[in-house]
């Protein structure tokens, strides 16, 4: 595969790499929303969550605790938001599976994941439940 994060993994385009393992890199976001924003992804080439087997998903995650590690050491954050956006029509611009860390200090203006789409819901909570 060809996308930007492989070439990142090949080493064919530079990165400020903040934690790399066997499984994983993680490299500071060329379009931070807060300082020390970090993108953690798989060195396997996987487009979403629904791809990944339990071993790539596990090492990602550590791959994230370890960089919440450092990023805490470095920039004595308040908090983290972490998450990962899933598909293009949930912003995701890479094609690549991804974790977003962004640090969070107190006053920074920024919102919670309940932020993220301010849409009512249609129906009742058990509406929706009884569809599973």
């Amino acid at each position: 595969m060809s996308c930007i994060f492989c070439k990142i993994i090949q080493k064919d385009i530079p990165a400020h790499v903040v934690h790399e393992s066997d499984s994983t890199i993680s490299f500071l976001d060329i379009h931070p929303c807060t300082k020390g924003h970090t993108v953690v992804i798989p060195k396997t080439h996987l487009s979403s969550i629904e791809d990944a087997g339990e071993h790539v998903l596990s090492t990602l995650l550590s791959g994230v605790q370890e960089t919440v590690a450092i990023l805490r050491k470095v920039l004595s954050p308040d908090a983290f938001s972490i998450g990962w956006n899933n598909g293009e029509e949930a912003g995701q611009v890479v094609p690549h599976l991804h974790v977003h860390i962004l640090p969070r200090w107190k006053g920074d203006g920024g919102g919670s994941m309940h932020s993220i789409v301010q849409k009512d819901s249609v129906g009742t909570i058990e509406e929706l439940a009884a569809l599973f």
